[in-house]
């Protein structure tokens, strides 16, 4: 059975007899007790031994336990440090605990005074060389993290890139064929030609969703005061000059300003307003609402609209990756959309949930920690 070290303590007073009194009682204790009678000795000890506990006398000539106290702390942080001092000095006492002392004994010494006071001193100490590991752990892990993330990055940009350039060659050879070839060939090689193309491009949408997930690990937020109203409006413009023969109509409640990423908060309204536009393309009156409003004791941003919608006994799965609850031949997509969304809140401190009903349309709603 392994032993349990003993207590190193380092005692410092210029009254030889008393040091050398409190030395081998605190010995008969269980302490690994070491005496010194000025404060120079104790400095040069601290060079060549480690200790837990130092035990210092505050007026001592040459080098005071204030200065000692000082000099031991800057050497070894993680190092207890107790004042021993008469009645009559209390008020260096103090000056000596904002210096970093950690408690003050009176003298003349009394054991049971001395004990509780070295008991707690040690104490602290395990907690300081806990909490310095901890730190040391956190730091280097935090290295290795970091590390990953860029090798990660590389590898996404580099694997992105290996991956466009060959299907950049089928999607531009498949137009190439079409444009020259399709006159004279059968209608049926011309629909597999179209799903070539289509298929290449579904792949393309799928490597640059995948690359904008990645980067959301670590691409810092750069917070501001976003007009959430304006940025909305702005998104829907886009998507209607993008799809000018669609006529939908668009609802936008109170929307109020945000402190939040521009572009990551963009990029949530961007995915959501577009499910919202693809799910609606077969209804018959298709509408869609945005805007924000109490949730119980927190204010959530809204998209809903009255388009497919979906089983809540699938809700579950909607923000996980490549997850989708429609066929791809009734909705294209690559079903990463959502899962951007999700980590995109999460970020910013809120939270995303779903409700729908197939064929009544979907509502999403989504807290951020700095709605106002």
């Amino acid at each position: 059975m392994t032993e349990t070290p003993k207590t190193r303590l380092l005692i410092v007073d210029d009254e030889t007899a008393q040091m050398q009194a409190l030395r081998e009682t605190l010995t008969d204790h269980g302490y690994e007790a070491t005496g010194c009678t000025s404060g120079e000795s104790a400095l040069a000890a601290l060079q060549v031994s480690s200790f837990d506990l130092l035990l210092v006398d505050l007026m001592m000539p040459g080098m005071d336990g204030i200065a000692l106290l000082r000099s031991a702390l800057q050497a070894d942080p993680q190092l207890v440090a107790i004042i021993m001092t008469g009645a009559g000095t209390i008020a260096s006492a103090v000056e000596a605990l904002q210096a970093g002392a950690f408690d003050y004994i009176l003298k003349p010494f009394k054991l049971s005074a001395i004990l509780p006071v070295l008991a707690r001193g040690l104490a602290l100490h395990r907690l300081r060389l806990e909490n310095a590991a901890l730190e040391r752990s956190v730091r280097e892990r935090s290295a290795e993290l970091e590390a990953a993330n860029i090798e990660l990055d590389a590898f996404t940009r580099s694997a992105s890139h290996d991956l466009r350039t060959p299907l950049n060659s089928v999607i531009g050879f498949s137009t190439l064929l079409a444009a020259k070839y399709g006159s004279q060939w059968p209608a049926e090689a011309v629909t597999w030609l179209g799903n070539i193309e289509q298929a290449g491009n579904r792949m393309n949408r799928l490597i640059e969703d995948l690359l904008r997930l990645s980067r959301l690990g670590h691409q810092a937020l750069n917070l501001e005061l976003v007009d959430a109203g304006a940025l909305v409006r702005s998104v829907v413009d886009e998507l209607r000059l993008g799809q000018p023969e669609r006529r939908l109509e668009v609802h936008f409640g109170e929307l109020p300003q945000v402190m939040a990423d521009a572009s990551l908060l963009r990029q949530v309204f961007v995915n959501l307003l577009s499910n919202a536009y693809k799910f609606t393309c077969r209804t018959p009156q298709p509408l869609i609402e945005v805007g924000c409003a109490w949730e119980g004791t927190e204010r959530a941003f809204y998209v809903r609209d009255n388009g497919a919608g979906f089983d809540m006994a699938h809700a579950a799965r909607l923000f996980q990756a490549f997850q989708r609850l429609h066929s791809v031949t009734d909705f294209d997509g690559t079903g990463v959309g959502l899962t951007i969304v999700h980590r995109i809140v999460k970020r910013h401190g809120g939270r995303i949930w779903a409700e729908g009903d197939p064929g009544r349309g979907a509502v999403f709603r989504f807290t951020l920690a700095g709605v106002d």
